[in-house]
């Protein structure tokens, strides 16, 4: 099978959903869990509120983004998101935080911006 058959818009929607589907949960139900990991910064029962209301929405996300017919608004939805996921990560990362393991979430999330950008653009032309 050729590498360009494998990434194809149902294919990147498959792994954007599951990926941000895993991150809902985690903050759904360990919201220090990510802040720990991901941030090294200290979480608070505020921080733990906002967190888990991002966790819901990334679920509604992920769901809403499930590949079926006419996947042009769930490409689109899932493009938005992780393009501004990616520049919200990388202002944390040069004014926030200092994590390591942040570099790697704003990596995947700007490479599946230009994966899915570059598949929504080829679908409408």
């Amino acid at each position: 099978m050729k590498p360009s058959r494998l990434i194809t818009s149902r294919n990147l929607l498959v792994l954007a959903v599951i990926t941000e589907f895993a991150t809902g949960l985690a903050l759904l139900f360990d919201p220090g869990l990510l802040g720990a990991w991901l941030l090294v910064i200290d979480t608070s029962e505020l921080t733990y509120l906002f967190a888990r209301c991002f966790g819901l929405a990334l679920l509604a996300l992920a769901l809403a983004c499930w590949p079926g017919q006419g996947n042009t608004g769930a490409v689109r939805g899932m493009l938005f998101y992780n393009a501004a996921i990616a520049f919200y990560l990388v202002y944390l990362g040069l004014f926030v935080s200092h994590s390591l393991l942040l570099w790697p979430a704003v990596a995947f999330h700007l490479l599946m911006s230009v994966l899915l950008g570059h598949s929504y653009h080829s679908k409408e032309q």
